[in-house]
């Protein structure tokens, strides 16, 4: 996942999918799971959100100018990616 130019490196779709069940199993009612990339350890790493809001704390890869750029973002439940 997450291969080709448009993304700083790519993901084993097992670890993606271990992503989802987690958030899945959390005791918060998480609805969305955001793939964050971290600029200085240069990984990925899941964010579980409530709600639509919380997305806009978030700066678009490659645009971001913090520490953190959101990539895309998923529905927990139907696994679809959803548009940002």
């Amino acid at each position: 996942m997450f291969e080709g130019p448009d993304y700083p490196k790519s993901i084993k779709e097992e670890l993606f999918e271990s992503w989802l069940e987690e958030g899945r199993a959390s005791m918060i009612s998480y609805h969305f799971m955001l793939i964050v990339w971290n600029v200085y350890d240069e990984k990925y790493n899941p964010v579980y959100v409530e709600s639509r809001d919380e997305i806009e704390n978030y700066e678009l890869y490659p645009d971001a100018k913090g520490s953190e750029a959101l990539i895309a973002v998923y529905d927990l439940y139907s696994e679809s990616r959803v548009a940002i």
